[in-house]
């Protein structure tokens, strides 16, 4: 199979190369796209002299902040362009752990989608403050109460699609950046009727760098959930 990993950067400089290796060392042969939001930390510029002398490195430099969410989109039509069969959603921080890719894989011969999640077996979460928990948690349960989505992790960003649960993604309707997005991206794949499937993993902070976190993400994780909500009372598709 032909498969790719999505990974969006913004002042990652401290852990992509270490990353990178990370990944190779479980799966050798998939490819590898960064999309760099101008990061001043010169992560865009390590990852395109990179991709000079290894085939399996792309990087779509963007010109700054743009979002995740958008991010994600500009790598899914590349993905898509290049006829990538399986297409990941990773962190760059080491939160989700190169180790678990091959678990992916296996999986996606029965799945369309597949989520790792922090809660399809308990909480399984490390160096998180309380706080942060009770917010992801909770956050969860409003989102698959009020989408009807039975994902007890809808704000994954640990995933795998099929090209064609891409190819069939609304993504001119779909706005949002952050858990917002990744709400939105498994709430269209779930009503369109693709196989979804969650993958116990462990979650951990990152170590190196600086979380991107902010209120403005929770807020419209909130707002694009009521949206969703309102299509589902209104039966839109």
């Amino acid at each position: 199979m032909n498969n790719l990993v999505i990974i969006p950067t913004y002042n990652e400089i401290e852990n992509i190369e270490k990353l990178l290796t990370t990944i190779w060392a479980f799966v050798p042969d998939i490819d590898l796209l960064i999309v760099d939001d101008n990061s001043p930390d010169g992560t865009g510029e390590y990852i395109k002299q990179l991709s000079n002398k290894d085939s399996r490195v792309h990087i779509i430099q963007r010109s700054g902040k743009m979002g995740l969410g958008s991010a994600y989109k500009e790598g899914f039509r590349y993905a898509i362009d290049k006829g990538y069969d399986y297409i990941f959603e990773m962190d760059a921080d080491f939160s989700h752990s190169p180790g678990e890719l091959p678990k992916f894989i296996e999986k996606m011969k029965e799945y369309d989608l597949v989520i790792g999640s922090r809660y399809a077996r308990g909480i399984s979460v490390i160096n998180w403050p309380l706080s942060r928990l009770i917010l992801s948690s909770f956050a969860n349960i409003y989102a698959r109460k009020m989408t009807g989505v039975p994902i007890k992790d809808l704000t994954a960003g640990f995933k795998c699609y099929s090209r064609k649960v891409l190819e069939n993604l609304p993504f001119n309707r779909i706005k949002s950046d952050g858990y917002g997005f990744q709400i939105e991206t498994v709430f269209w794949a779930y009503r369109r009727g693709f196989k979804l499937y969650e993958l116990p993993i462990i979650f951990v902070d990152r170590m190196e760098g600086t979380s991107k976190m902010s209120k403005h993400i929770v807020w419209e994780a909130f707002w694009i959930v009521l949206k969703l909500r309102l299509l589902l009372i209104l039966n839109l598709k």
